[in-house]
């Protein structure tokens, strides 16, 4: 490749918080009382617990993959070069649309998130400038540098943890037991639907091989942010849940369940703490998906799809600015009007796409690439991509009839955008 090339300069400690924060997000704010309302007692603590097992399982797919590439792209680039350029492509793809209608919504997810302490945030210029101000900030330091974003996500990560681990540090002294330890019951009828909400509150590890090319060592630092990564946030959101269950009465019933808890057992500091917390995770998880989104956009861009000048480096920053202005571009009328809900239905077909794709390109992988001292090569021969496989087979079976006409609507507009690309 002619031109520039990025500057590989992000440690494995920023590959990890990198993963972090794009996986803790608003979820865990909202993910206690969905369990609690299906899964009664102390069901609600295993299900969060079965959960991280079975992403686990496709964490380690991204894990082995991403051993065997330091380029960016991360499920692109591995879709494309175990099946050829149209499934890659077709993977790229629907992943940067996923990137596009999350941040889309995160961003207006923002202004919402404060408009319960500060009404004037729910619309008007207020609102505007809520979804726009951040969004711009944001883009003009993921320009600069990816080092600049890697510190930035930090920061947010801190900003987001710090709530987190003040909850579960005085909660589990509030915890009253015998709620934990009540008789576990389920469900049913809403099984399926708290079964989708738990893996997916799990998502966005599988955005952490996007920037590869510009880590220090991404075919080692990738895997290991990744399988530490899905161990920290099962322990955390476990002790999350067991806090929630523990103090809160009616936890099911709950929208706000992690404020709610803390006004309990904190007093009204800690309901505005926990409300904050919630704004610093959107904020963060948005600042990952700037960073993480043009680089999709940015490796299709460089191998013939869409526009040449989406493919190059900034001359003095050395990071994909044109695809980063570009994508924010996109996501601004759509976070400013709302009309993202189709995009957001496309988002859930388009993430299992890449899961499925990335678990079933191991054994062609290890076909086509000899094993290196850095490669990850996971145990069971077959058998860790075959479980993966039937854990993204269960989603994809979960996903509405809606999600499925999304997601084939974009497969047949990428294409249109494959049968243009350019030709050398």
């Amino acid at each position: 490749m002619h031109g520039p090339q990025a500057r590989r300069v992000v440690s494995r400690a920023e590959v990890l918080g990198l993963s972090l924060n794009d996986v803790i997000g608003s979820g865990v704010y909202l993910l206690p009382a969905a369990a609690a309302a299906v899964l009664a007692g102390s069901a609600s603590l295993w299900g969060v617990g079965l959960a991280g097992l079975a992403v686990l399982l496709i964490v380690l797919c991204y894990a082995e993959a991403a051993s065997r590439f330091d380029e960016p792209g991360g499920a692109y680039v591995y879709a494309r070069e175990a099946w050829g350029p149209l499934a890659g492509f077709e993977v790229g793809w629907m992943t940067f649309l996923t990137r596009v209608a999350t941040l889309a919504s995160l961003s207006a997810g923002f202004a919402q998130a404060l408009s319960w302490a500060w009404p004037a945030a729910g619309g008007g210029w207020v609102r505007a400038a809520l979804v726009v101000v951040p969004l711009l900030v944001l883009t003009a330091i993921n320009v600069r540098g990816v080092k600049h974003g890697a510190r930035t996500s930090a920061l947010l990560l801190v900003a987001k943890l710090f709530p987190l681990a003040v909850f579960i540090g005085a909660g589990l002294f509030a915890v009253k037991w015998e709620r934990v330890a009540a008789p576990a019951r389920v469900d049913p009828a809403g099984l399926g639907e708290v079964a989708l909400l738990l893996l997916f509150a799990y998502a966005g590890f599988e955005n952490t091989a996007a920037p590869a090319g510009e880590f220090r060592d991404p075919k080692r630092d990738v895997p290991f942010a990744l399988v530490t990564q899905i161990a920290l946030v099962t322990a955390i959101y476990a002790l999350v849940q067991l806090v929630a269950l523990g103090t809160l009465p009616g936890l099911g019933a709950s929208k706000t369940p992690l404020a709610d808890a803390a006004r309990l057992f904190l007093g009204g500091w800690g309901g505005v703490l926990l409300t904050a917390g919630a704004a610093a995770s959107i904020l963060g998880t948005a600042g990952n998906t700037v960073l993480s989104g043009p680089r999709y956009l940015y490796a299709l861009a460089r191998d013939g799809y869409g526009p040449s000048f989406l493919g190059r480096l900034h001359p003095r920053f050395l990071t994909p600015a044109a695809a980063i202005v570009f994508q924010t571009a996109v996501v601004l009328p759509l976070a400013l009007t709302g009309s993202f809900a189709g995009l957001a239905a496309l988002s859930v077909v388009a993430r299992l796409a890449s899961y499925v794709s990335t678990a079933a390109a191991i054994p062609a992988l290890r076909r086509k690439f000899p094993d290196t001292p850095t490669t990850v090569r996971l145990p069971f021969g077959p058998a860790i991509p075959i479980a993966a496989l039937g854990v993204s087979g269960f989603l994809v079976a979960s996903a509405t009839a809606l999600n499925l006409l999304a997601g084939a609507a974009a497969i047949v507009v990428g294409l249109g955008v494959y049968a243009l690309r350019r030709r050398a």
